[in-house]
């Protein structure tokens, strides 16, 4: 059913210039892969997984110890749903469609969703595509909340749920994951985005929004482009020990 009072307060216009292609998640040795143009090419997220620093590993590895394995599952598989959750509410949202969820769950997820349509999506004047799937192809894959016009500037956007508020030094890996969209659709479409938004709210409604833009922005591009490098070095080797 459509909530008349969420059509009410889009912003926004929809500007349908690009024709994104379909896409399949499929799995390839237990990692996520899109399969896309004839390619099965590693997600965004698989890429930065694989390539984590040692510092991150150990900072997960120390909280995983200090709350217990099942806690720490528990935790992460509840983020993860919630995260899910407020995604189908924002989606239904762009789309017009308005979406009702009154399971504990649904309510906080649809709580946080309208905290980032009223402090995030009113910065939005154009839609160019939800749910966007987007690669570069023979490397890599993804699939983005938003591509659109923000703040006056073509970008990226994603939208993220967090159990607390983040300082911006702590997600870099958003950064390089908006650079990567970018990379890609500039090179598949011929755009120049040269912005990338994270909107993102916590359980309590706390509200932040990032962006990084310019030479910024750029610098995150690099940043991937370096553990795309990694990535397939380490797949290599890999393929070479196997067949020692």
């Amino acid at each position: 059913m459509v909530r008349k009072d969420w059509l009410l307060a889009l912003s926004f216009k929809w500007n349908k210039q690009f024709d994104y292609p379909m896409s399949m998640r499929t799995s390839v040795e237990g990692k996520r892969h899109y399969e896309i143009t004839g390619e099965k090419l590693p997600s965004v997220t698989t890429i930065l997984s694989a390539t984590q620093s040692d510092e991150k590993k150990e900072s997960i590895a120390k909280w995983t110890a200090k709350v217990g394995e099942e806690q720490a599952t528990r935790v992460r598989d509840q983020a993860a749903s919630r995260g899910t959750n407020m995604h189908l509410h924002l989606e239904r949202y762009i789309l017009g469609e308005g979406h009702k969820d009154l399971t504990d769950e649904g309510q906080v997820a649809g709580d946080m969703a309208q905290v980032i349509i009223n402090k995030g999506l009113c910065d939005v004047s154009e839609i160019w595509g939800s749910e966007v799937t987007l690669y570069y192809p023979g490397l890599y894959a993804g699939q983005t909340d938003l591509v659109g016009v923000f703040d006056y500037e073509d970008s990226i956007i994603d939208f993220k749920q967090s159990n607390r508020p983040k300082r911006k030094e702590w997600i870099d890996d958003y950064f390089m994951q908006l650079g990567a969209y970018a990379m890609a659709h500039n090179f598949v479409y011929g755009t120049e985005i040269t912005q990338g938004v994270v909107l993102m709210c916590t359980p309590d409604n706390y509200f932040q929004k990032f962006q990084v833009k310019g030479k910024e922005f750029i610098k995150y591009q690099w940043k991937f482009l370096e553990k795309i490098d990694k990535f397939y070095n380490d797949k290599n080797k890999a393929n070479k020990a196997k067949l020692t």
